[in-house]
C-alpha cells in the first residue's frame, strides 16, 4: 500500500509553526477531539465511604483551586517559551541559517496532538513538520518514513503519534537517538535510567508530571506514586525520575490484581492509558491527587459525591508537555549546532608493540585490531548522516560536510614528495602514515593523512601494495591494495561506456540516412516526441534554439544527428586495471557485425583515464559533471572538437561515477584517520590524491591541525604538478613540503649498480660508502631547489634503513641544511611507527609556522610551448626542448580550439630528471624529445608525452602474484606487501 504521506515541501520556506499535510484525506485543523482534556486533576470520591476501609488522608499536594487552569502552569509555560526563543536567537549568531525543526508523523486523523504543539512551536519560532499516514498503515511503513526523517539534517526532533497498537519495539526504536525529542527509544531510556547527563531527553509528559509534582506544598520524599499505564518509556522514565526524588514509585497496569491495594496506599496517582470502563477508582485514597495524561474521563457519578475532595494541583499536563518538547526540540538544535562547529578530537589511539626484527606488512597489519569506522568518524567530528559504511573498517564521507564546516579555518597543509625514484623505493607513503601518526597519537595534534588508491596493476606485477610499510601503514592493507570501495572499477565502467559510445556513434552514422538517425534519437513515445536534456544543450551549442522536435529543418536535422567524427583523431581508449602489455595496440570491429569499420587502438591501464584525473580534481557533484561533459575525445573532419557532452553520454557517466566522488575513510595502524581518494599517476597524469579529500580533511583538523597529502614519484614530477596543477585547482596553498630520500637511494644517484628485483642488493648499498652518499646527494639538492622555485619552506625525511650507518645519516641531513632544508631529520617510522617519527613532526610544526611565499612556476596566459620549456629548463635542467612535429601539429590544433591557456601535465620516465631512465644523479646538458602532445579538457590540462612513454605496464617475469593466495577455510590473504 502506497503511503497516505503529506508532501515534503521545501520547509526552509514555511511560515513559523507551519504545517504539512496529507495529499488527501484533508481535514480542517482544530477538528473535535476525541478524548477530554490531558492531564486534569481529577476530584475524587472519599474512599472510606464505600466501606473499603478507613484509610487517612493523604497528604495534600497544594491548594484548592477551581478547575480553570494553574497561573503557575501558564507562567512555567511562558518562561519555557522565553528561554528557548533566547536560545535559538543565541544560537543563529554562530549559525546564522538554523531553526530548528520538528516533524510529527502521525496514523489516524486525531489531531491532538498537532494542535498544541504547533501552537506552542509558533510562539517560539520552530518550524513543525506534520506527516500524516492512513490508520491502517503498516509497521513497515512507518518504519520507512521514520528513516527518512532520520537521515534529514534539517529536521532537529522527530515524534510518533500512533495509536496504542502501532507503538511497537520496532517502529520506537527507528527513531535516531539524537532526534527522539519524546524520550521513546530504548537508548533514550537507558541513558536516562544510567543518568547519563547531556545525553537523553527527558519525556515531556514525565518532565509536566515532575514539574508539577515539584511545585506541591509537600515534598515528594517517601511518598507513593502509582503509575497506571502500559510499562512503556513513559512509564519507565517517572519511575526513574520520581525514585530520584525519594519518592516510592509503583508501576501498574490497569487490570492488575493488586491495582486497588496499591490505589490504597498512593498519595498520587499518575494516569498514563486509558482507562478500561470496568475499572472504578472509587477505591482512591482520600485526598489522593490524580494526574491524568490519558484520555480517561471520569464519570459524572463520581463527581458528583459530596465527599468529593477537589485535586489540589490542576492543570492541563499537554500545553506544559507541548512547552518542554519544544524545549527538547531546541536542545537537539544546539547539540546540532554544536557539532556544525570544529571541535579538538577526542581520539583513542591504537597502541602498538613494534617487534624486532619486524614482521611482514600483512603481518603488522593482521596484527593489529583496527576500531570500527563508525567510530573513528565519530571521534573526528563527522555526523552519522555524513558516513556511508563499508563493512567495519571503511566508509565513504559525503561532500555535504564541506558546506556544514565551510566557515572553520583549514589546517596547515603538508606534502609529502621524495627525490628521484629509484627501483630502491624512498618510501613516501610511509613517511606520510608515519608523519601523520606521530602528530596525533604522541603530539597529540589533529592531522589527516591523503593518500591515493592503489591501482590493482602495480599490486599484482612488481610493485605491490601501497598502504605503507612497517609499523607505518593503512589497515587492514588487505581491503586497501584491493578493490576498496570500487572508486576504479566505476572509473574503469565510465571511461569504457565512453569508448563503445565513440564506435557505435561511428558506425550508425556511416550506416544510416539523417531521417533514420533522428528517428532513433529523438524517438515517437506514445506520438510523442520529445529532445532529453543533453540533446537540447547539443542544439544551443549548434545555435538552434528549438525545443520541438518537428520544427527542425533538414540542414538542421543533419546538424544535429552528425558528430562527423574522424576515426584516426581519436584520443579516447579503452581502459583496464591490469598491467597487460598486449593490449598496448588492438585491432577493434573485426566481427562482421560492425560492417568492416575497423580501426586501431589501444588499452591503457585505468588509473591513466581521464576520468581518474577528473575525480582527483574536481570540488563537486555539479563540477564533476561539467567537466566530464568537456572531456575531448577527438575531432570532427572540420577540425573542431567532439566531447562527451556531443555524444549524450554525460549524465550517464556522472551516474557511474556519484559514489566514487566521494572520498573512503580508513585509519593508520595507531588509530589515525586517513583519506583514500583517486589514484592518477604521476608519470602520465598529475600523480595526486584528490582535491576534495584535502578540503574535507583540512576543514575537519581544523585550525591548528595538519594534513599530510602526497604526491607521486619525485619532486621534479609529482610535486611539480601538485603546484602547477592541483593547486591552480584547488586555491589551496601548501605550507610545507617533506622531501623524502634513502641512503641507498641518494647511493645509486652517487653512481652505484643498477639492481635488480628479486636478487641480492649489491655491498654498495649494505655497507658504508661515504663518497657514493655525497655524490648521490646531488639529486636531494636539486630536488629542494626546486621547492624553493614555489616558495615552500623544505624538511627533509631521511628513511632510515638497518644498513645506515651514523656517519652516512649525518652528512645527508647536514648536506640537506646546507642546501637550504628548514630541518633534515632521520626517520625510524617503519621500525617505531609514529614513535620513530616524533622529530620530523615537530620540524614540520615548526616550518609550517614560516612566512607563506607561495608561487606558480609560470603563468597560463603563456604559449603551450614555453609553458613545456620552463618546465624543462628549471625542473628537469634541460638545455631545451624538442618538438615533432606531430607535437607541434597538435599544439596549433589545441591553439586554434581555444585550450592555449591550460596548464601543462608532462608525462615521462620517473627514474630521472631526464627522458633517459638511466641518467641518475643531476643530468645537464640533454634535449628534451616532446613526441607527443594530448589534452585532457575535462581534467583541465594539456599532457605533451617525453620519449617513448607508455601508458600501459606490463607484467614483469615473476609478478607479485606468484606469492598472493587465500586459505579457504579462514579467508586470510597472504603475499601482499
Amino acid at each position: 500500500m502506497r503511503l497516505s504521506t503529506v508532501f515534503r515541501s521545501a520547509y526552509r520556506s514555511f511560515p513559523t509553526g507551519s504545517v504539512s499535510r496529507s495529499r488527501y484525506g484533508i481535514r480542517a485543523l482544530g477538528s473535535e477531539r476525541r478524548s477530554a482534556p490531558l492531564g486534569s486533576f481529577l476530584p475524587i470520591r472519599d474512599a472510606s465511604s464505600d466501606g473499603s476501609g478507613s484509610a487517612g488522608p493523604a497528604v495534600s499536594f497544594g491548594n484548592r483551586r477551581d478547575h480553570t487552569g494553574s497561573p503557575g502552569d501558564e507562567a512555567a509555560i511562558r518562561e519555557i517559551i522565553q528561554k528557548s526563543k533566547e536560545e535559538i536567537a543565541l544560537l543563529q549568531t554562530r549559525h546564522p541559517m538554523f531553526k530548528p525543526v520538528l516533524a510529527i508523523v502521525q496514523a489516524g486523523d486525531d489531531d491532538s496532538l498537532l494542535e498544541m504543539n504547533k501552537e506552542i512551536a509558533a510562539k517560539i519560532g520552530l518550524n513543525v513538520i506534520h506527516i500524516c499516514l492512513p490508520s491502517e498503515c503498516t509497521e513497515d511503513e512507518m518504519v520507512n518514513e521514520i528513516l527518512k526523517l532520520n537521515e534529514d539534517p534539517k529536521v532537529h526532533g522527530l515524534v510518533l503519534h500512533l495509536p496504542a497498537g502501532s507503538r511497537s519495539s520496532k517502529v520506537l526504536n527507528t527513531v535516531k537517538l539524537e532526534k527522539d525529542v519524546d524520550g521513546v527509544t530504548d537508548l533514550n531510556v537507558g541513558r536516562l535510567v544510567r543518568g547519563d547527563v547531556n545525553e537523553y531527553f527527558v519525556p515531556p509528559t514525565a518532565n509536566a508530571v515532575m514539574e508539577l509534582l515539584g511545585r506541591s506544598d509537600s515534598s515528594l520524599e517517601g511518598k507513593t506514586v502509582v503509575i497506571v499505564g502500559e510499562n512503556g518509556p513513559l512509564e519507565i522514565s517517572l519511575q526513574c525520575l520520581i525514585q530520584r526524588k525519594g519518592g516510592v514509585a509503583l508501576s501498574s497496569v490497569w487490570k492488575a490484581d493488586m491495582l486497588p491495594k496499591q490505589f490504597q496506599q498512593a498519595d498520587v496517582v499518575v494516569l498514563t492509558s486509558e482507562k478500561p470502563a470496568e475499572i472504578s477508582l472509587s477505591c482512591l485514597r482520600p485526598g489522593s491527587a490524580v494526574i491524568n495524561c490519558s484520555p480517561t474521563v471520569v464519570s459524572e457519578e463520581s463527581k458528583s459525591q459530596p465527599q468529593c475532595l477537589a485535586v489540589t494541583m490542576e492543570t492541563e499536563v499537554e500545553a506544559l508537555a507541548a512547552a518542554l518538547r519544544m524545549q527538547n526540540v531546541v536542545a537537539s538544535g544546539r547539540r546540532w549546532v554544536d557539532h556544525q562547529q570544529y571541535r579538538q578530537w577526542n581520539l583513542r589511539c591504537l597502541k602498538l608493540q613494534p617487534l624486532s626484527p619486524v614482521p611482514s606488512d600483512i603481518e603488522i597489519s593482521r596484527g593489529q585490531t583496527p576500531k570500527a569506522i563508525d567510530l573513528l568518524a565519530k571521534e573526528i567530528g563527522l555526523l552519522a548522516d555524513e558516513i556511508e559504511v563499508y563493512g567495519r573498517t571503511k566508509a565513504k564521507v559525503r561532500l555535504s560536510l564541506l558546506e556544514r564546516l565551510k566557515e572553520v579555518p583549514d589546517g596547515k597543509y603538508i606534502l609529502v614528495a621524495g627525490i628521484t625514484p629509484t627501483p630502491l623505493g624512498e618510501g613516501k607513503s610511509t613517511v606520510s602514515i608515519g608523519l601523520a601518526q606521530a602528530l596525533t597519537a604522541h603530539l597529540k595534534v589533529n592531522s589527516f593523512a591523503c593518500l591515493r588508491q592503489p591501482s590493482q596493476g602495480p599490486t599484482f606485477g612488481v610493485k605491490g601494495g601501497a598502504a605503507g610499510g612497517g609499523y607505518a601503514q593503512v589497515i587492514p592493507m588487505e581491503e586497501f591494495n584491493l578493490h576498496l570501495t570500487g572508486d576504479i572499477h566505476a572509473i574503469t565502467a565510465a571511461n569504457n561506456l565512453l569508448a563503445a559510445a565513440i564506435d557505435a556513434r561511428i558506425l550508425h552514422e556511416a550506416t544510416q540516412s539523417d531521417k533514420a538517425l533522428y528517428n532513433r534519437l529523438v524517438p515517437s513515445v506514445n506520438r510523442v516526441r520529445k529532445f532529453s536534456s543533453i540533446q537540447i544543450a547539443r542544439l544551443q551549442r549548434l545555435g538552434i534554439n528549438k525545443t520541438d522536435p518537428d520544427s527542425l529543418t533538414p540542414e538542421e536535422i543533419n546538424s544535429f544527428v552528425r558528430l562527423d567524427i574522424d576515426p584516426s583523431t581519436i584520443t579516447w581508449q579503452r581502459v583496464v586495471d591490469t598491467n597487460d602489455r598486449f593490449l598496448r595496440k588492438i585491432t577493434i570491429g573485426q566481427a562482421n557485425t560492425e560492417k568492416g569499420h575497423i580501426r586501431q587502438t589501444q588499452f591503457d591501464i585505468a588509473v591513466a583515464s581521464e576520468i581518474m584525473a577528473i575525480l582527483a580534481l574536481t570540488d563537486g557533484l555539479a563540477d564533476m559533471k561539467v567537466r566530464l561533459g568537456k572531456m575531448v575525445v577527438g575531432s570532427d573532419r572540420k577540425g573542431q572538437p567532439v566531447t562527451a557532452d556531443d555524444l549524450g553520454v554525460t549524465g550517464a557517466l556522472a551516474v557511474l561515477m556519484k559514489d566514487a566522488i566521494k572520498p573512503t575513510l580508513m585509519q593508520s595502524l595507531e588509530g589515525t584517520p586517513v583519506f583514500v581518494h583517486a589514484g592518477p599517476f604521476a608519470n602520465i597524469a598529475h600523480g595526486n590524491s584528490s582535491v576534495l579529500a584535502d578540503k574535507i580533511a583540512l576543514k575537519l583538523v581544523g585550525e591548528g591541525g595538519f594534513v599530510v597529502t602526497e604526491a607521486g614519484f619525485g619532486a621534479d614530477i609529482g610535486m611539480e604538478k601538485f603546484f602547477n596543477i592541483k593547486c591552480r585547482t584547488s586555491g589551496l596553498r601548501p605550507n610545507v613540503v617533506v622531501l623524502v630520500a634513502t641512503v641507498r637511494a641518494l647511493k645509486m644517484h652517487g653512481g652505484g649498480p643498477n639492481v635488480t628485483a628479486g636478487t641480492p642488493l649489491p655491498k654498495e648499498y649494505t655497507e658504508e660508502n661515504l663518497k657514493l652518499v655525497e655524490d648521490g646527494c646531488s639529486n636531494l639538492k636539486k630536488q629542494i631547489q626546486i621547492a624553493y622555485l614555489f616558495g615552500v619552506p623544505v624538511v627533509v625525511a631521511l628513511n632510515v634503513f638497518k644498513t645506515d650507518t651514523k656517519a652516512e645519516i649525518d652528512m645527508v641531513c647536514q648536506i640537506a641544511k646546507d642546501a637550504g632544508a628548514f630541518d633534515a631529520v632521520a626517520c625510524h617510522h617503519w621500525s617505531r611507527g609514529g614513535r620513530g617519527s616524533i622529530e620530523l613532526a615537530k620540524a614540520v610544526k615548526g616550518a609550517a609556522n614560516q612566512e607563506d611565499n607561495f608561487q606558480f612556476l609560470y603563468d597560463l596566459e603563456m604559449p603551450i610551448v614555453e609553458k613545456i620549456r620552463t618546465i624543462a629548463q628549471k625542473i628537469y635542467g634541460a638545455k631545451d626542448i624538442e618538438l615533432s612535429p606531430e607535437a607541434q601539429a597538435k599544439i596549433d590544433c589545441y591553439n586554434k580550439q581555444g585550450f592555449g591557456t591550460l596548464p601543462v601535465c608532462m608525462a615521462k620516465t620517473h627514474l630521472s630528471l631526464s627522458h633517459q631512465p638511466e641518467r641518475k644523479g643531476v643530468p645537464t646538458g640533454f634535449v628534451l624529445p616532446i613526441r607527443d602532445v594530448r589534452a585532457s579538457i575535462g581534467a583541465g590540462f594539456i599532457y605533451p608525452l617525453v620519449g617513448t612513454m607508455s601508458t600501459m605496464p606490463g607484467l614483469p617475469t615473476r609478478p607479485c602474484f606468484y606469492d598472493i593466495d587465500l586459505d579457504p577455510d579462514t579467508e586470510e590473504i597472504t603475499g601482499l606487501f
